[in-house]
């Protein structure tokens, strides 16, 4: 059978934060579950824990218009690289309180404490979710333990999620620890998702979903080691290899190509999948057998 050249009118694999292009494979459908149980069992406080590139900030996105659709207020803010004394400010810019609300002259903790209550009283679940709780600053960190661990009725319908990688797990404060209904942990992608994602994603631009040969996904699945972000960078490096080569599909020498180039920047996320014992961690300690010398893409 003769194929055309492969062409993309849009990105398949373009790792943007955007519930359009979140694949749901079992662990994250997993893992939304559990935060819509912690909603509607109206549990105060839970965990999601992620190595890097597992994809907990995209999972923290998806739960937005999740849990957004079971009627619930939900608001996402990221506390990595914020300053001191921020974090309640962009927080509530983050929730939908009315101009007369926001121009009311009195403290940001009165501000918040009144659109909880209002929530409460209209039988109305709030959920605040922080993205990156091990990297907040001290003073979110505080005031983050106290909304979640509070006793007060105004507080009855809030629920507090934040987002940590197993390492930064210690600097979550204690409070939040103990205190959380449960801990939802984050698993590499299985072989079954890393297909299924190719799939998903070629078909969301319009292309044949066999463009990735058998053989080229399980190539993927085997280099990223179910990371998500790893398995995404990898199949966008893929994916314009062959079309730039003119190729009618990606082989899994394509992929070993991509891989080549790839590999020197992976960076923190490729650690964890490594440390994790994933096939990729193989792949790093005795690259001669799992990759032929092949010629660069670039350069």
């Amino acid at each position: 059978m003769v194929r055309d050249p492969l062409q993309f009118t849009a990105a398949p694999f373009d790792g943007a934060v955007d519930p359009a292009s979140f694949f749901c494979g079992a662990t994250q459908e997993e893992a939304l579950a559990r935060l819509e149980w912690l909603v509607g069992q109206r549990q105060r406080c839970g965990l999601v824990v992620a190595g890097e590139g597992l994809g907990k900030s995209h999972l923290a996105a998806m739960a937005v218009r999740r849990l957004g659709g079971l009627g619930a207020e939900v608001a996402l803010l990221s506390l990595r690289g914020l300053p001191e004394g921020e974090w309640l400010d962009m927080l509530l810019g983050r929730l939908p309180l009315d101009p007369a609300s926001r121009a009311e002259p009195i403290r940001s903790w009165l501000k918040l404490e009144n659109r909880l209550r209002e929530n409460t009283l209209m039988e109305r679940p709030t959920v605040l979710v922080f993205d990156d709780l091990d990297a907040a600053p001290a003073d979110a960190r505080d005031g983050i333990a106290w909304l979640a661990t509070a006793s007060e009725p105004r507080f009855a319908s809030t629920l507090v999620v934040g987002t940590c990688t197993p390492a930064g797990l210690a600097s979550v404060p204690e409070a939040i620890r103990q205190r959380a209904a449960v801990r939802i942990e984050i698993e590499p992608w299985s072989a079954a998702d890393v297909a299924e994602y190719v799939a998903q994603g070629l078909a969301r631009v319009g292309v044949d979903p066999e463009a990735f040969t058998p053989a080229a996904v399980a190539t993927l699945g085997r280099f990223s080691g179910g990371a998500p972000r790893l398995a995404c960078r990898l199949a966008h490096l893929a994916a314009v290899a062959a079309a730039g080569e003119g190729l009618e599909r990606v082989e899994a020498a394509t992929v070993e190509r991509a891989w080549r180039e790839l590999a020197p920047d992976c960076g923190s996320e490729y650690d964890d999948v490594a440390a994790a014992g994933s096939p990729a961690q193989e792949t790093r300690r005795h690259p001669a057998p799992q990759v032929r010398a092949v010629r660069r893409l670039w350069g």
